[in-house]
């Protein structure tokens, strides 16, 4: 029985995925657990598992495509065998073969114990093919509820029909018009694969509905061409670009923020970075850089009680506080099209050789696509470092929902007076972005300067 691959809902923000690559071809044969293609969640590429063995027998999105999440983007089955409507479903009885139905449930009928709740695998979770979890979706069904035909009780997509009372497939939006409209679903044909009913249909069902006088009132929509001028082009956004901006404007527009400028003499950090190079290298295999030794000075002064603010969200629509007593350090990534946040998950517990062997891991898999969705979130402070391309300040925008995040710009010799004399000293910028609804600058201040502190004095870090 052929059973549908979907588009995965992998994040609660997530509505959409790009196809990037399949890794199998129409008429591979796949076991379950097998990868079967990549795509891109908003900022982070993610390998697609087989939920199912058998024969990939049909590919229906291809590479480069945009899908919605839980559309149908494949199928698998037996091989030779042929995609139907009922594909993922449980072969329909013959009236040979079959004993009379039993009559449908009314809402006043209680289920017998016997086809209460669908049996269930290891950990509770119930049995239920791909197909069937992706019809239970669409139409609000309890999969546990559900009573199921294949074998050790497996949940197939037409026990789900059959639960509800055998509504037409349709996608959740257009069933959400639908209701919200008062039309009935099954007397409107559907135009997607297998007869799914989409929002378009809905909505030609919906004017089909409409009084003539209305319609005809109503004027008409004239499809505009847009000609270009000569030199340009429009081009849409990337699934990354779209969750950059969608996060960088809410950050913007929801905090109110304010920017700590602080100059940092570099010149121990420099001189511990060089005695630590060789024995860093040689227990990690790993050369460690000025981010991973900044890194651990914020961890470090993060931790002291007096900054707890720092390393704190707010949740419950910014009524209440999340004092976190742990660090999950996140760190920007710039790409060719885009940024990226991998976090250090639980850096206070690190030592430096654990924080460097940390901090490259996440870094590589953002700059090969290759971040898992838990490697992109719960991080409670963000480090950017701007440093590498000259810039010498800038005000970073909070990466939500921390409370600060701290911009590093360039390491620039700078005439610096010391005990009297003018001499050069490497001086760096570092630029402190705060929620001012949860820290005031008198207590950002006080952070920077001992952040300062601890980078002038880095072998402390040591200690």
């Amino acid at each position: 029985m052929a059973v549908e691959i979907i588009m995965p809902k992998l994040g609660v923000d997530m509505a959409e995925g790009e196809i990037i690559e399949w890794k199998k071809a129409e008429g591979d044969t796949v076991a379950e657990g097998d990868v079967l293609l990549e795509i891109m969640s908003d900022k982070t590429n993610m390998e697609i598992e087989a939920e199912d063995s058998g024969v990939l027998l049909k590919i229906t999105r291809q590479a480069g495509e945009t899908v919605p999440v839980t559309e149908t983007i494949g199928y698998i089955g037996e091989a030779g065998e042929e995609i139907t409507e009922t594909a993922g479903s449980a072969p329909a009885p013959t009236e040979e073969a079959s004993p009379a139905p039993a009559a449908a449930p009314t809402q006043s009928a209680a289920p017998t114990p016997a086809v209460a709740a669908a049996p269930q695998g290891k950990g509770g979770k119930v049995r239920a093919t791909p197909a069937a979890r992706k019809v239970a979706r669409e139409q609000g069904v309890d999969l546990g509820l559900v009573p199921g035909s294949g074998p050790k009780g497996r949940v197939h997509a037409a026990d789900v029909e059959n639960f509800k009372g055998a509504q037409p497939k349709a996608t959740p939006l257009a069933r959400k018009i639908a209701e919200a409209e008062g039309l009935d679903l099954s007397a409107i044909t559907g135009s997607g694969f297998a007869g799914k009913i989409r929002k378009s249909d809905v909505l030609v069902a919906l004017d089909a509905s409409k009084p003539a006088s209305a319609l005809e009132s109503a004027p008409a929509k004239e499809e505009k061409v847009v000609e270009l001028p000569e030199g340009v082009e429009h081009k849409p956004m990337s699934a990354m670009r779209k969750a950059i901006s969608k996060g960088m404007t809410n950050s913007y527009l929801t905090a109110p923020t304010f920017t700590l400028n602080y100059d940092i003499d570099m010149t121990e950090m420099i001189a511990l970075r060089k005695k630590l190079i060789d024995p860093i290298m040689a227990k990690t295999g790993l050369k460690v850089s000025f981010t991973d030794l900044i890194g651990m000075a914020v961890v470090k002064t993060l931790m002291k009680p007096e900054h707890e603010y720092m390393n704190a969200s707010l949740i419950n629509d910014a009524n209440d506080i999340e004092l976190h007593r742990f660090v999950n350090l996140g760190i920007a990534v710039g790409l060719d099209d885009g940024l990226v946040v991998p976090v250090v998950h639980g850096a206070d517990k690190m030592s430096l050789s654990d924080f460097v062997l940390a901090s490259k891991d996440v870094i590589k898999k953002a700059q090969s696509g290759k971040l898992k969705a838990a490697e992109m979130s719960g991080s409670t402070f963000s480090i950017t470092n701007l440093g590498m391309f000259g810039t010498k300040t800038f005000n970073p925008i909070i990466n939500q929902p921390n409370s600060a995040i701290l911009g590093i710009g360039a390491t620039i010799p700078t005439p610096t007076v010391v005990d009297g004399e003018i001499v050069a000293r490497p001086i760096m910028a570092m630029c402190l972005t705060i929620d001012h609804r949860l820290v005031d600058g008198m207590n950002g201040a006080k952070f920077m300067v001992d952040l300062k502190k601890l980078m002038e004095n880095p072998f402390e870090l040591l200690i």
